[in-house]
């Protein structure tokens, strides 16, 4: 009997046909020729005392100890990595300028406000910046995608520019908000013949006057339109 109350410990995790759960052991006590067992339900968390014969515990019940529940013999490096990622996506939640903080951007207050207050707000989002030239509205555009981005809000981007522009767009949101654009003009488009080029990057910068066929394909978000 001694040996068997050693058994389930407190903490120690039991499965079997008395419980229809996994129950953690409080108390195992000796009652005549019985075990006592009290316990709380994993899923449930009720309390169940049950009386149970010793030689169940020889096969019919289950039993993990309580050692063996959070083993802390994990990559470390992996367990960062993922808790980073955590951190990162549900950041937006308590950093409403997340972007921002994160990236070598030091917006004007105009431009805050046009994205904080007025873009993201929105549970439809569409709007027209069309601020002077040297408003930054290439600021705001990367904010924008940097915070729909961090909420998952968005998979496939494109840009659209005069053609003269795309290159200064492609750098600007590479120095500024880490993005890759890949620029598709009519070089590009020639040089894939017979592929969609649009299909061959997430994120794309083109000029009004590059043929769209086939754009319809790439362009979709994974959650809702904006």
């Amino acid at each position: 009997m001694t040996n068997i109350l050693d058994q389930p410990t407190e903490g120690t995790v039991l499965e079997g046909p008395h419980w229809t759960e996994p129950v953690k052991v409080l108390t195992a006590k000796s009652r005549g020729s019985r075990i006592e067992v009290q316990a709380v339900g994993t899923h449930t968390k009720k309390l169940w005392t049950k009386l149970i014969k010793p030689d169940e515990f020889d096969g019919t019940i289950k039993i993990t100890q309580a050692g063996q529940l959070a083993a802390l013999d994990g990559d470390p490096t992996h367990f960062r990595l993922a808790a980073e990622a955590h951190r990162i996506r549900l950041a937006y939640q308590y950093d409403p300028h997340f972007a921002v903080s994160v990236f070598q951007v030091d917006p004007l207050p105009h431009q805050m406000d046009a994205v904080y207050t007025h873009v993201l707000t929105q549970p439809r989002i569409r709007f027209l910046i069309a601020d002077d030239p040297g408003a930054g509205k290439t600021i705001m555009a990367g904010l924008a995608i940097k915070e729909l981005k961090f909420r998952g809000l968005i998979e496939h981007t494109l840009i659209i520019t005069p053609a003269n522009l795309t290159d200064q767009w492609r750098r600007e949101l590479h120095d500024k908000f880490g993005e890759t654009f890949s620029v598709i003009n009519r070089a590009t488009i020639n040089a894939s013949y017979g592929r969609n080029v649009w299909e061959d990057s997430m994120q794309c910068i083109a000029s009004v006057d590059v043929p769209t066929q086939g754009l319809s394909l790439v362009v979709r978000l994974p959650r809702r339109p904006h």
